[in-house]
């Protein structure tokens, strides 16, 4: 009981000075929700156009949700009513994970999580991934209870920001219950789109796909670090630029065109090789305990890794998959957990507060931001590793097991 009331006082501890820093601190961290979100949410409530129904949007139509609760308490204090929505939701997840406090594992996840959130800094609270990442750490703590209702939550999240999609793909590959997620998931979707489509969105209910797709080489993408490192160099016709139509800096430079057509084919390649790497652990045996945390973590890491997008409330998304695998797996999880919390903290140093100086393609921060995009390899390379070695130690336990049951029978007379 003492071990779990000082786990609540850290964490109301920790989400209190990350309001804070929404708040006041420099960089604006809660720009994108008073100056983005607010005003969608506005034009909603005042009867004018509804993005994603009447216009295209970068997000899928559920974002609207949180968007539309933190208006409870007036345009005025919309800030304020996100973060204490964002507050809620954390504590009702965090409440899930201690339980009675009596697991280790458990009290480890939590331990973990709020440091994670305070290394990442504000970004942990004002991004509408802010509301996806408690309803996916639900989901993977009752995923083997309750398949049909995890699969909910995550297709719930997913209809928020597409990176929940990653674990539901985990999910389906590891779990035996694959279908009865499938089938929930499917369900919410199409009543979703259904819902959509009757308000008159039909061309612009999946426009959150179409708007990802249009996009240029954004600044934090690792794709994008060699033209960062040449603007730093001053090198002709590379520089960073703002793009107004979607609110994001890109980079500029030879044969960009040419990265950015190739990003997302790369990127479906990807995730579909990863993806197999679980295929084959689970048919060669591997425990659901060893695949599902290191292969939702990996489709997550390639989601970020080879991505022609780079934001970082990304660093917000590995969180479900790493709190899944400390409290299923413990020390065993100890270095992907380590490393996550390294990148959170290089995360910090990049934003909100130094951002102008990535901006302005200062070379130290182009360094930080580096060696920040080389730790996400270095994680997707363990969480690889782990899937082949899943496989590889079952395959091992039957030779052995055959070994001994060979040298039990008895010797011929």
């Amino acid at each position: 009981m003492r071990v779990r009331g000082l786990l609540w006082a850290v964490f109301l501890l920790v989400h209190a000075g990350l309001s804070w820093l929404c708040l006041y601190a420099p960089g604006l961290p809660l720009g994108d929700v008073t100056l983005v979100y607010r005003p969608w949410s506005m034009q909603v409530a005042s009867g004018a156009s509804i993005a994603g129904i009447d216009v295209d949007w970068v997000y899928p139509l559920l974002a609207h949700l949180p968007m539309q609760l933190a208006l409870v308490a007036g345009e005025a204090n919309y800030g304020v009513t996100w973060l204490v929505l964002m507050t809620v939701l954390d504590a009702v997840a965090f409440a899930i994970l201690i339980g009675d406090g009596s697991s280790r594992r458990r009290r480890a996840a939590a331990w973990w999580w709020v440091g994670y959130i305070a290394l990442l800094g504000p970004i942990s609270l004002g991004r509408i991934d802010s509301v996806t990442v408690p309803l996916a750490v639900v989901a993977v703590l009752i995923v083997m209870r309750r398949p049909m209702a995890a699969s909910l939550l995550l297709a719930t999240a997913t209809w928020m920001k597409v990176w929940p999609a990653a674990m539901i793909a985990a999910a389906v590959v590891a779990l035996s219950t694959r279908w009865r997620i499938v089938f929930a998931g499917a369900v919410l979707s199409v009543a979703v789109v259904f819902v959509g489509f009757a308000l008159g969105g039909v061309g612009h209910v999946f426009s959150f796909l179409t708007e990802q797709s249009g996009r240029g080489l954004q600044i934090e993408a690792p794709v994008s670090l060699i033209y960062v490192w040449q603007a730093a160099a001053g090198v002709e016709g590379a520089f960073l630029y703002y793009d107004p139509a979607i609110l994001t800096y890109q980079v500029a430079g030879a044969n960009v065109d040419v990265a950015i057509a190739l990003m997302t084919p790369l990127l479906v390649v990807a995730f579909a090789a990863v993806a197999l790497l679980g295929v084959f652990a689970v048919r060669g045996g591997a425990p659901v305990i060893r695949v599902l945390p290191s292969l939702s973590l990996a489709l997550i890491l390639v989601l970020i890794a080879v991505n022609k997008v780079g934001s970082p409330q990304y660093l917000t998304w590995l969180i479900a998959p790493v709190v899944l695998g400390i409290a299923w797996q413990g020390r065993r999880f100890t270095v992907p957990a380590a490393l996550a919390l390294g990148l959170a903290a290089l995360t910090h140093i990049v934003y909100p507060y130094l951002y102008w100086l990535l901006l302005n393609a200062w070379p130290p921060m182009v360094a930080v931001l580096t060696i920040r995009n080389a730790g996400y390899l270095v994680l997707l390379g363990w969480c690889i590793v782990e899937l082949l070695r899943a496989r590889r130690d079952v395959q091992a336990a039957r030779r052995d097991r055959s070994t001994s049951e060979a040298d039990a029978l008895p010797l011929p007379s």
